[in-house]
């Protein structure tokens, strides 16, 4: 028995710098994928409907929705640098109406807000001596954002919101761990605080609609090295 404990001991042994020396640091370009789950936050809406000439101030809630996107880069080292493009999508759950100091919470709300990102992103990567690496970073850039038709029982068949597009600032911060499989391909989980500045939607329509995005995303992805 403990000459069988021997063996394997002496063998975990030799394996230990097998297995980190199948995965060292790799300088150089690199792409990824990844895919996860956004959970946007509450906004403040702002809207006007020109036709009956009011305002109106609401709160938006979303239901948690997908998050999924690509980058491609270029790794130096100490710090990487690289081009992302990522969808965010959130489903609108609950309407209130604030007006006079009273809230109202709409009924049966149904829309959805969409953000198309095209970022430039820094990281920061703690090498060590594990197969594990951390890191911490951001970026800006901007983001495609698109607003369907919204409506409420309230309102019938006339929209709250109606559908538009408009492209605005975005920015994003977060971290995560690089967990190396080989020396080309590696693990990425991360999470990434998403914002954009206030876009505004319907200014030539009937109904105009300002509010801003913001979102928790995590993901999970896979990077290749060249």
């Amino acid at each position: 028995m403990k000459k069988h404990l021997v063996i394997l001991a002496a063998l975990a042994t030799l394996a230990v710098p097998a297995i980190c020396s199948a995965a060292p640091y790799r300088p150089g370009p690199y792409v990824s994928g990844f895919i996860g789950v956004s959970v946007p936050q509450n906004t403040d809406v702002s809207s006007y409907n020109y036709g009956t000439d009011t305002s109106y101030s609401d709160r938006v809630e979303f239901d948690p929705s997908v998050n999924v996107g690509a980058t491609g880069g270029f790794d130096y080292g100490f710090i990487r640098l690289e081009g992302e493009l990522s969808y965010k999508h959130g489903k609108i759950a609950t309407i209130t109406e604030q007006s006079g100091g009273q809230s109202t919470r709409l009924h049966n709300a149904d829309g959805n807000l969409g953000a198309l990102a095209m970022m430039f992103n820094a990281f920061i990567d703690l090498h060590n001596s594990t197969l594990i690496t951390p890191y911490v970073g951001g970026g800006i850039g901007f983001a495609a954002m698109h607003l369907s038709d919204t409506y409420a029982s309230e309102y019938g068949t006339d929209p709250i919101y109606q559908e538009d597009d408009d492209t605005v600032f975005a920015y994003q911060a977060g971290a995560g761990l690089e967990l190396a499989l080989n020396s080309r391909l590696s693990l990425d989980v991360g999470y990434r605080y998403f914002a954009t500045s206030n876009a505004r939607f319907g200014a030539d329509r009937t109904i105009s609609t300002d509010l801003k995005f913001q979102s928790h995303n995590a993901a999970v992805g896979i990077r290749v090295k060249f």
